[in-house]
């Protein structure tokens, strides 16, 4: 199981998902993608804070680092 409760990740699938039930299955995988996505996202920004000799990610790191990840390239 990981880190993310799976009721946080249900209401929001059910909130933008016009309202369909989730099955179980569906629930976790997402919770999983979700989990992948914020390493990747923490990663980048890390990274980002690095960079700038910083100890301390800060919002415009997560910025960038949403842009990099959304990137094609």
């Amino acid at each position: 199981m990981g880190d993310l409760p799976n009721a946080v990740i249900k209401r929001l699938i059910a909130k933008h998902g016009g309202g369909l039930r989730v099955s179980g299955s569906a629930i976790d995988k997402a919770v999983e993608a979700a989990e992948d996505f914020i390493a990747r996202l923490a990663r980048e920004a890390q990274a980002s804070a690095v960079a700038d000799k910083r100890k301390t990610v800060m919002d415009h790191d997560i910025d960038k680092a949403r842009t990099k990840l959304q990137s094609p390239y």
